[in-house]
């Protein structure tokens, strides 16, 4: 009898992805994350895929076959104290050191072909350096940093790139940077004058707009009945737009449709739980696994300005008001008006009164809900271009072997980018 061997000599070993996203506060950078290892998977279903982020929400989103997620402990940004740990005592340093060993511990394990680290190169307080020394050490990993569109203002990101010493990071262990978004919208090379070897390195991705929608099932909505929508991120500074939505004038023939997010304060959902349950056009969801459907049918979207957030109301078509954050970063802000320049949605900067969100739905669902449009598309194909890029980088890793250890200069210069 012919016995079988347990692996095929003559089959490639399955891909191994890994995506790290710290998620000190929001959503945002896990959702993105969990978007990306989908696309990859669904483009090659013999992938395996490890997911490291600190929000313990992101098990409960829509995750492709072959994902296992490692949840870190929490960090959270306190008004008076700063960063610190989110549940535990202690400071900083002290879940830093926790959550570094975990990184360090199931990066080695995994061995990925490619590491995608979203946004901070070496994560919170310098987590992922001993994971990334290590990973440059035994070669074989190819590493990714991917940025959003929009950092912050020029002044500001120019300052904290230089203060995390960012460029001498993506020399030493990042082989190439993707930047989420389309240069002829917003292009950060140009807009925080970033060095050259750091754009030999970069490729736009395009907006990760379409192929969002997932099989997840969304909340009930009586398709007969038209409705209007607003989205406050993950909630935690969305309480202002979420209460002058449920208290706008919404227009004749319409429902409207809240999802508060999962940080937002117990106290503020419960009132907007009271006021929904006195009003017969309103509805409030916690949590949405898949907003994207609730937006595809929406007649008009209020939403605040998270990179997500956008995605998915330009992908659309629907006609969006967006209301974005201005503090501590003026990210939302700063793309918000961009994409307003462009003509694709409108924005609501100040006070954020009922009667200024009810006269702009007023004044949408009047005009029909047809979303204006620029005379140049914005790129939104991200999502379908990001496995070809995985693709080419697994296939460089696989021809590695092994990268010198970092000299004692190297090591002194990498303590000092996190010191």
């Amino acid at each position: 009898m012919r016995q079988i061997s347990a692996v095929e000599p003559d089959r490639p070993a399955p891909r191994r992805v890994a995506f790290y996203s710290h998620d000190t506060q929001g959503l945002g950078h896990v959702r993105r994350t969990s978007l990306l290892a989908r696309a990859v998977v669904e483009a090659d279903p013999d992938t395996d895929v490890l997911l490291l982020s600190g929000a313990r929400e992101a098990t409960s989103l829509p995750l492709p076959e072959r994902t296992e997620v490692v949840t870190l402990p929490r960090v959270g940004k306190h008004p008076e104290h700063g960063y610190g740990p989110r549940t535990w005592s202690g400071t900083l340093e002290d879940v830093v050191h926790v959550r570094a060993g975990v990184l360090d511990g199931a990066l080695a394990a995994f061995r990925p072909d490619v590491l995608v680290v979203d946004k901070v190169p070496l994560g919170v307080g310098g987590e992922l350096l001993p994971a990334l020394r290590r990973l440059r050490a035994q070669g074989g990993t190819a590493c990714v940093l991917g940025l959003r569109d929009v950092l912050d203002t020029p002044e500001v990101a120019v300052r904290e790139w230089r203060e995390q010493r960012s460029t001498s990071v993506i020399e030493q262990f990042f082989d190439e940077v993707w930047v989420y978004g389309d240069a002829h919208v917003y292009d950060p090379l140009t807009e925080y004058a970033l060095p050259g070897h750091v754009a030999a390195r970069t490729v736009f991705t395009g907006y990760l707009g379409r192929g969002r929608t997932t099989a997840a099932p969304a909340p009930r909505t009586d398709p007969a009945e038209p409705y209007v929508l607003c989205l406050v991120g993950g909630g935690q500074d969305g309480a202002a737009l979420a209460e002058a939505f449920a208290a706008a004038t919404l227009p004749a023939g319409h429902r409207g449709v809240l999802v508060t997010g999962p940080y937002l304060p117990e106290a503020t959902r419960d009132q907007l739980h009271d006021l929904a349950a006195r009003r017969d056009d309103l509805e409030v969801h916690a949590f949405v696994r898949d907003v994207v459907p609730l937006v595809e049918g929406a007649a008009a979207v209020v939403t605040m300005g998270g990179y997500n957030s956008v995605c998915e109301l330009l992908a659309s078509g629907r006609p969006g008001l967006v209301v974005p954050r201005t503090h501590p970063r003026a990210e939302q802000l700063v793309r918000a008006c961009r994409l307003a320049d462009l003509g694709l949605l409108d924005v609501l900067v100040g006070t954020i009164t009922p009667e200024r969100v009810g006269a702009w739905l007023a004044r949408t669902a009047a005009g029909g809900g047809v979303l204006r449009r620029a005379e140049a598309d914005v790129d939104l194909d991200g999502l379908s271009r990001v496995p070809a890029l995985v693709d080419r980088l697994v296939a460089v890793a696989r021809e590695t072997t092994t990268v010198p250890t970092p000299s004692r200069v190297q090591q002194e210069e990498e303590h000092r980018a996190t010191a």
